[in-house]
């Protein structure tokens, strides 16, 4: 996986102040950073989401073994 390192971090910001502007420079890295924040954000909510459902589908199943056993049981009883 490549790598990215100062320098061309360094080479990108030059070319972006070129390209966009000094004036406008500061306004654009404060949108991406927003945005960045909210992409991170919505990963984070469907993470926990996710993780949500796991615990509720585990217990689902942890309360139809326990409900099969009890079955079993009065069945054996029988």
């Amino acid at each position: 996986m490549p790598q990215i390192g100062w320098f061309e971090i360094l080479v990108i910001c030059v070319l972006a102040i070129l390209i966009i502007g000094p004036k406008d420079f500061p306004i654009v890295i404060k949108k991406v950073l927003k945005w960045s924040r909210n992409v991170k954000s919505y990963f984070n909510d469907i993470r926990s989401s996710v993780s949500n459902l796991e615990s509720d589908i585990e217990k689902q199943i942890s309360l139809e073994e326990v409900k099969e056993t009890k079955k079993d049981n009065k069945d054996n009883e029988q």
